[in-house]
C-alpha cells in the first residue's frame, strides 16, 4: 500500500496535488497528516519527518523501501507504476503540453503564491483586490493562468483541461482554491472550469478535508488575527 504525508489540508497546496491525483484516479493510498507548526529545524513538522525523507517536505510519497518527494516526481513515479490509470494524455503532443504546463506551475507563479496563499476555509476577496491593484506581477500571473486554461480548454473540447482528469488537473487544483478564496477574475469559460474541478470526487474531498480541521496558523495567515 502506498503511503503519503502530507500537510495541513487547508494550507499545503504541494500536499493537495498527489493527493488529489491518487484520490481521483482510485488508487488507494494511507495518509499520513502531519501538522504545521513551524518550520524551523526543531519543529515538531521536521522532527516527525526526518526519519522518513532527507528534505524534510511534504508530499512524500513511501512505496515500501523507496520514498519519492517532490510533487512532479511523485506524479511521475505514480503514473508509471499506474500505466492503466491514463494520468498523463495518451498522444505524445498533448502528454508533452501537460507535462510543459505542469512544470510552469511548478516553477512559476510566484507573485501569485506569495500574495495568495492556499487558504481554502477563507473567503478573502478583499485581500485579492489589494493584490490585483497593487501588484503587477499578480495580475501578470492571473492573466497567464487565463490564457492558458483558456487555449486548453478550447484546444481539447473540456470538461478538464485535456479533456479527461489528468495530471494537470490535479496540478492546477490549488491554484484553482487561491481564485476562489480571494475572488480574482475569470471569464465564464475559467469560472466553469473552477466549478468542474471542485465538483471532482477527490478535490471535493480535499476541500471537506480542509474545512474539518478548523486548525487556525498564525504564520501561514500574517493577513488574519483568527480565522474569524
Amino acid at each position: 500500500m502506498l503511503k503519503l504525508y502530507i500537510g495541513n489540508k487547508n494550507y499545503s497546496s504541494w500536499s493537495m496535488r498527489p493527493w488529489v491525483l491518487l484520490k481521483e484516479a482510485g488508487i488507494p493510498f494511507d495518509e499520513v497528516m502531519v501538522r504545521f507548526d513551524s518550520f524551523s529545524a526543531g519543529s515538531q513538522f521536521k522532527h516527525a519527518l526526518r526519519a522518513v525523507t532527507p528534505v524534510g517536505k511534504v508530499p512524500l510519497l513511501i512505496d515500501g523501501d523507496l520514498a519519492v518527494w517532490d510533487t512532479l516526481a511523485i506524479a511521475e513515479y505514480v503514473a508509471e507504476k499506474f500505466p492503466d490509470k491514463h494520468l498523463w494524455p495518451q498522444d505524445a503532443p498533448s502528454r508533452a503540453r501537460a507535462r510543459s504546463v505542469c512544470a510552469e506551475m511548478h516553477s512559476g507563479f510566484a507573485a501569485l503564491r506569495g500574495a495568495c496563499p492556499m487558504n481554502i476555509e477563507a473567503s478573502l476577496p478583499q485581500v485579492g483586490a489589494l493584490a490585483l491593484r497593487d501588484k503587477p506581477a499578480v495580475r501578470a500571473d492571473l492573466d497567464r493562468l487565463i490564457a492558458m486554461w483558456s487555449e486548453l480548454l478550447r484546444q481539447h473540447g473540456g470538461p478538464l483541461l485535456f479533456g479527461a482528469f489528468t495530471v494537470a488537473d490535479a496540478y492546477f487544483a490549488p491554484v484553482v482554491m487561491r481564485i476562489r478564496t480571494y475572488g480574482l477574475p475569470v471569464p465564464p469559460a475559467v469560472a466553469a472550469y473552477i466549478d468542474r474541478v471542485c465538483a471532482l470526487p477527490g478535490v471535493k474531498a480535499w476541500i471537506d478535508g480542509a474545512l474539518a480541521e478548523k486548525d487556525f496558523l498564525d504564520f501561514e495567515e500574517p493577513y488574519r488575527l483568527s480565522a474569524a
